[in-house]
């Protein structure tokens, strides 16, 4: 019986990536994974510059959200140019175009978010009025709710450039994920890592996601060495918690999942944008129920206020 392309393994991998340093580095790491695992296995990158990209001007949550770094991507996909695309997962929208998927999770990196400071050793020394630069409302929803004084402002552009500006005294202080920093060798620029406690972490943060056309069961079977099972189990929480609210950069939510033997647990959180109001929540119960787990405690936290919440930031 003669498989059809798409069933077979394919002999040569093409990667689309955006062309941050960041992003590249995270398309090698992969790069490297698959030629570890098939020596001689043509591996290439191809590079392209998203519309997420392009408008550093305005907040992802007024533009269209983070879907503006894939859908580019996406299309090289579609047309042939690229096998498979390499994403932070916390990157990637909930709901994935039909005929996509996610079809690996990597093992994830450090999740927590850094705090990046030339002056000030903590949030709690920060004084009142630093002007402090995030680029996500789950960030300044936490930092509003715990350090009312603080100026929250927003921060665009790759990690460099956040760090320029930071060092140019535009900011006090920047609120920046760890394993980003980490990966680009950058850890030393890190003042103080923030506990979940302090401020719970993006879904999907510090993992890496790779995603191909959902008819390419031959690079399903491909990639599928490089899947990590326990953060799979904790992104796929992660995501059906944020999806059951309807999750979007408009909504500052956070929901981070942590395995222990078989037992998972998902803190998740859903608040005002100003921190004027916050719903906490968490649940704990099986690994092999990381879709219900996620899915039980979005409906909890709606019932404790997150859909007034949620009803308030629609559109």
């Amino acid at each position: 019986m003669i498989q059809s392309p798409a069933n077979r393994r394919p002999d040569s991998v093409v990667i689309a990536t955006r062309e941050s340093a960041l992003a590249l580095w995270q398309a090698r790491h992969v790069q490297s994974g698959l030629q570890r695992l098939y020596p001689g296995l043509p591996v290439s990158i191809l590079g392209m510059t998203t519309a997420g990209d392009r408008n550093l001007e305005s907040s992802l949550s007024k533009i269209g959200g983070k879907g503006l770094f894939v859908k580019e991507l996406e299309d090289a996909l579609a047309d042939g140019r690229a096998d498979i695309a390499v994403h932070s997962v916390k990157d990637v929208p909930m709901h994935l175009p039909e005929g996509y998927a996610l079809a690996a999770v990597l093992e994830r990196a450090d999740p927590r978010d850094a705090l990046v400071s030339n002056d000030f050793s903590s949030l709690a020394a920060l004084p009142a009025g630093t002007r402090v630069g995030t680029s996500s409302l789950r960030r300044e929803c936490q930092l509003r709710t715990q350090f009312p004084k603080l100026v929250v402002e927003p921060l665009r552009g790759n990690v460099q450039t956040r760090l320029r500006k930071l060092d140019d005294g535009q900011y006090g202080a920047i609120i920046l994920a760890a394993a980003g920093l980490k990966r680009l060798g950058l850890a030393d620029r890190i003042t103080a890592l923030l506990t979940p406690e302090e401020s719970l972490p993006a879904v999907g943060q510090g993992a890496l996601g790779i995603e191909c056309r959902a008819d390419r069961a031959g690079l399903f079977e491909l990639l599928a060495p490089l899947v990590h099972q326990a953060t799979q189990q904790c992104v796929i929480a992660e995501r059906a918690f944020s999806r059951t609210l309807a999750g979007s950069c408009n909504v500052p939510l956070a929901g981070f999942a942590e395995l222990s033997g078989a037992q998972l647990r998902l803190r998740g959180l859903v608040g005002a944008p100003d921190g004027s109001r916050v719903v906490r929540g968490e649940i704990a119960g099986p690994a092999t129920n990381a879709e219900a787990l996620g899915i039980t405690l979005a409906e909890d936290l709606k019932r404790q206020g997150a859909a007034d919440i949620l009803a308030a930031l629609s559109p």
